[in-house]
């Protein structure tokens, strides 16, 4: 089936957004050009989609997500695939702040470096960084896993709940509440099985897994002169 061209430029957002999913019920692989950086892109694609962003992309691309397979070219602005529940998402550079907020599954894949609060509040699924990742990386993560391959900014990790975040390389300083640990052989396959069809695999990696301590799952307010970032 022949691809669908769709052209952005200062059109409506709702009127492209419109021409999108009506691209998608056609069933064909969709090309989205002339973005000019424009926030809310394709947002709530369908399953089984495959749709490539030209250039770079603003606020919410890919938002609510529910299986589509996502080509950005080059950056996007904040909260791309915010709330994504399935899906494979792919950054070709920069991620700005909170890539991957509240999502509930799929994959996203930054091939650059990502802002501030990467996987914030996510509930599930995987965020590959190949750069480093902005400070507060997975803060408050319930579910899911991070993973970092260039290292991490200043409080990462902070006050995790369930989710992992897997930092290769420097981290400027943790979060609260935060513990590392050292991964098991097992859990460092998975990992690798991960990043392995994206051509990212390199056992010689020495990760630093991090983890909730677990003092904050039972905060109560007469202990808040413990936390340095309350």
């Amino acid at each position: 089936m022949s691809e669908i061209v769709i052209d952005v430029g200062d059109r409506p957002i709702r009127e492209v957004n419109q021409d999108i999913q009506a691209a998608c019920a056609a069933g064909g692989p969709i090309r989205v050009r002339n973005t000019l950086s424009r926030h809310n892109l394709g947002v709530g694609l369908p399953p089984g989609v495959t749709i490539h962003f030209e250039g770079s992309v603003g606020y919410y691309c890919a938002g609510l997500n529910t299986g589509a397979t996502v080509t950005i070219e080059r950056n996007c602005g904040w909260g791309v695939a915010e709330g994504m529940s399935d899906g494979f998402v792919t950054v070709g550079g920069y991620a700005g702040m909170s890539c991957g907020a509240a999502m509930t599954g799929g994959l996203i894949h930054v091939k650059g470096d990502c802002g501030p609060r990467c996987g914030v509040a996510m509930k599930n699924g995987t965020i590959v960084v190949e750069g480093k990742v902005g400070y507060q990386c997975g803060f408050m993560a319930h579910k899911g896993r991070i993973i970092a391959l260039g290292g991490a900014g200043e409080s990462c990790a902070d006050a995790l709940w369930e989710g992992e975040v897997w930092v290769a390389g420097d981290v400027d300083s943790l979060g609260v509440d935060v513990k590392v640990i050292e991964p098991t052989a097992e859990e460092v396959a998975e990992v690798d099985a991960i990043l392995e069809p994206l051509g990212l695999k390199d056992t010689a990696r020495n990760w630093r897994k991090m983890i909730s301590g677990q003092r904050l799952w039972y905060f109560e307010s007469r202990d808040a002169g413990a936390w340095l970032m309350i």
